[in-house]
């Protein structure tokens, strides 16, 4: 399996990955953060994005969004293709796109928004940290892609300070330094966790599915369909 940062090259895949993001949601009923194809192909082809193939087959994407005139990124869209599942590809994509925001944006925070503990443990052992929202990035056009969630409504009553999802934050070492650090308690994770099956994916603001858990034998990586970054 190749993991490889975008170019034109993967232009190919792009109505392929956007049609498994919709029917996934649509399968399950949920909400969906629409990305058109002239977006997703942007996004490859200026190199903000990560794909896996394997033998000329797509096999997972994510990209990468910035906001706040680059003081943030996200890490967003992250999808595996069914075929490919229960293999961990979503940690090795994750992986490789969280470097590519950081070799990019090296001064940037880098956040993401879940309900799924699998995902949290992912961005945990990258160093993420759970933080309130108004730690996150207050740009409108971000909190606007919110609006095709089903519990858009539920952060609207909230006024954006909290919603359904973990918010969670990576601050470089740099800016951790100089004074902002983050002082919010880490996520603790008990052995039950690499007991998880991922279910019912709802997509938020970023593109990003969310997910139920329920009790299986399988890790959170080795379980995985659609995940939140």
């Amino acid at each position: 399996m190749e993991i490889e940062i975008s170019s034109s090259m993967h232009l190919m895949y792009v109505s392929e990955i956007q049609q498994e993001m919709y029917d996934s949601a649509q399968r399950r009923g949920t909400g969906i953060a629409k990305r058109s194809i002239e977006y997703l192909s942007k996004k490859i082809s200026e190199g903000n994005a990560v794909v896996a193939t394997e033998n000329g087959e797509w096999v997972g994407f994510c990209y990468i969004e910035t906001w706040s005139h680059g003081q943030f990124v996200a890490n967003s869209g992250l999808i595996v293709s069914p075929k490919f599942r229960e293999r961990g590809v979503a940690t090795l994509i994750k992986n490789k796109v969280f470097q590519l925001s950081r070799d990019k944006y090296p001064d940037a925070k880098v956040f993401g928004l879940t309900t799924g503990l699998a995902v949290m443990k992912i961005n945990s052992d990258l160093g993420y940290k759970p933080v309130i929202y108004s730690e996150l990035t207050q740009d409108d056009e971000f909190w606007n892609g919110c609006k095709s969630c089903v519990n858009y409504d539920i952060l609207m009553k909230k006024e954006r300070k909290n919603c359904l999802c973990t918010a969670m934050l990576f601050v470089p070492e740099n800016i951790t330094k100089n004074g902002a650090a983050h002082t919010q308690p880490e996520i603790k994770y008990s052995n039950e966790m690499s007991q998880t099956d991922i279910e019912y994916p709802v997509q938020n603001s970023l593109g990003e599915f969310q997910m139920t858990i329920k009790n299986n034998k399988k890790s959170p990586d080795e379980k995985e369909s659609h995940l939140s970054v």
